[in-house]
């Protein structure tokens, strides 16, 4: 990213890759995220991703979509995701809009999702999180 603020931040942790959001983002910079994220799995060759959003207070439409796509193209790069960190209020505005994370995992915080990881990771390839 340019001078400024950082918006969100990819850290590499074994084969797993930490991308949390620290701000609300706009939808340009979502999809910056979504593309920097899908290339650093193959840069890096991530087995699993975590996605942290706790710092977010709001997730519209596009963002839950957006977090979807990164779960799909993630699998379809051979990396697990999950999300983590979704505030309760932000999970109670969800439900009641009919909001999801479509297939993709989710776990209360960092250490759960790392643990969400290594034990889908560790199951047969037939039964893992997808």
């Amino acid at each position: 990213m340019t001078d400024g603020p950082r918006l969100f931040s990819i850290l590499r942790q074994s084969s797993y890759l930490i991308a949390s959001i620290h701000t609300a983002l706009d939808d340009s910079q979502l999809m910056r995220f979504k593309e920097d994220l899908v290339q650093r799995i193959g840069h890096d060759r991530a087995r699993g991703v975590v996605v942290d959003v706790a710092a977010l207070d709001v997730l519209d439409s596009y963002a839950s979509r957006t977090l979807r796509d990164i779960g799909e193209m993630a699998r379809l790069r051979g990396a697990v995701t999950v999300i983590v960190g979704i505030q309760p209020e932000v999970a109670f505005a969800m439900v009641q809009l009919g909001m999801n994370t479509g297939s993709v995992v989710t776990a209360l915080d960092l250490e759960e999702g790392i643990a969400t990881l290594d034990r889908a990771l560790a199951a047969p390839a037939t039964v893992r999180l997808r």
